[in-house]
């Protein structure tokens, strides 16, 4: 296999996208080995995707219409697991937000990081959330390759929002959750699409709904895809594709070297 196509994308409700026809379309079309979901906001049984050739993973919050991740994968996983395993990760469980696919030689990590929300009521929750978290990639890691997808919830520095002296100390770009980004990246991980392209700006993945925001670009970059500081070298490309209407995040989309499988 020359190389591997993987597609994350937070869908702001699986149903509606699916229903104006947005996520077929581009489904069908982009081909992807694996493609990952967030924010699918539905419970088991609520919806049935005829996806041929793939095997379909859902984890759903227990809270209705909330949260929510999905896996849609080609290739066949040797397990499939949900959540994180440590202790310390039981307050953030229930709500829907990690599947990890193992393969042979790597693991694909789908998440969706909880928001701080207005007036950072949730920003602690959040923080212990991190921690968690990236404990657990560590743990994968000292394993094999890790491949990390989905909306991360921060634009990590100003390159990374539009309106960056304006939006500081809000949900997404407070100094505490940009410093646990960056603090993930020290342990051993790549933002792939910085490692490409460190320099490019206006580069985008979420526009409020508000102010005609995407016509205007004024758009915040929250959704990526990590690797593994091992798997660098691996990366032939990584785009964002905000031309794919049906939700107010943009796909995201990573090609790795084929020799992983």
């Amino acid at each position: 296999m020359d190389k591997l196509r993987f597609v994350s994308w937070n869908v702001n409700g699986l149903r509606a996208c699916t229903s104006k026809g947005d996520f077929l379309d581009f489904f069908n079309t982009i081909n992807a080995d694996i493609f990952a979901v967030q924010e699918t906001k539905l419970q088991e049984g609520q919806i049935s995707l005829e996806l041929p050739g793939y095997t379909q993973y859902f984890h759903s919050a227990v809270k209705k219409g909330y949260s929510g991740t999905a896996v849609f994968t080609k290739l066949p996983p040797l397990s499939v697991t949900y959540d994180m395993p440590a202790k310390e990760a039981e307050p953030y469980l229930n709500e829907g937000r990690i599947i990890t696919l193992e393969f042979e030689k790597f693991y694909f990590v789908c998440v969706y990081t909880p928001n701080s929300q207005r007036e950072l009521t949730r920003l602690n929750f959040r923080m212990g959330f991190e921690d968690a978290f990236r404990e657990y990639l560590l743990e994968l890691k000292s394993k094999k390759h890790v491949v990390v997808c989905g909306d991360l919830n921060v634009a990590h520095t100003e390159i990374d929002l539009k309106n960056p002296k304006t939006n500081h100390h809000n949900a997404g770009f407070t100094d505490e959750e940009r410093n646990k980004f960056s603090l993930l990246l020290e342990s051993g991980f790549v933002d792939s699409f910085r490692q490409l392209y460190p320099d490019t700006a206006g580069a985008y993945t979420w526009w409020s709904y508000m102010f005609n925001s995407r016509a205007k670009n004024a758009g915040w970059r929250i959704d990526y895809f990590l690797v593994d500081d091992g798997l660098k070298d691996k990366i032939k490309e990584s785009s964002i594709l905000p031309e794919i209407m049906g939700s107010d995040h943009c796909p995201v989309m990573i090609e790795l070297d084929g020799g992983l499988v």
